[in-house]
């Protein structure tokens, strides 16, 4: 219990004791869920519940140790970031989303740092191959404009009334 303190004071964070269908109430209440247990419990306590990588929270995995830090859903989604701030408490991150693991933007990376939400969310795995591949270009565009895109090209929409 007192890693589940150390980690819940360090990202001001609610502790849950598990019990059974405790995850399904996280998925509804949270954005993200750090679970200290065995990885195998997690992936076959929330299988029956992942739905959608833009709806479902973000899920971390720690060993009771604290050791390591794994983002195992939503690793593009806030998990990422999640861990990298658990791990200021010495535990060893497991990041394998390929962006991250290749130092390379991400769509979902960018969209959070510039404020923006994804428009076309089906583009952003193809976007995200080719920032391994390539450089890609990010364009900012003013209007009034009408822009047409292929399904290659994410289009990220500022949140707000457009201005930095």
């Amino acid at each position: 219990m007192e890693a589940a303190r150390k980690v819940a004071n360090h990202i001001d964070a609610d502790i849950l004791i598990y019990s059974k269908g405790i995850f399904g109430e996280a998925f509804e209440k949270y954005s993200a869920v750090v679970a200290l247990f065995a990885t195998g419990i997690v992936v076959r306590e929330i299988a029956p519940l992942i739905n959608d990588k833009w709806e479902d929270p973000g899920i971390v995995v720690m060993d009771s140790n604290l050791r390591f830090a794994i983002p195992l859903l939503g690793g593009h989604h806030g998990a990422n970031e999640l861990v990298k701030k658990i791990c200021e408490l010495g535990s060893i991150p497991v990041i394998t989303t390929a962006t991250e693991v290749h130092g390379k933007n991400s769509v979902e990376g960018i969209a959070s740092s510039l404020d923006c939400e994804i428009v076309n969310k089906e583009s952003t795995k193809e976007v995200n191959c080719a920032f391994l591949e390539q450089d890609v270009e990010i364009l900012e565009i003013a209007g009034p404009k009408v822009v047409i895109v292929g399904d290659d090209v994410s289009v990220l929409k500022r949140k707000h009334d457009g201005k930095r």
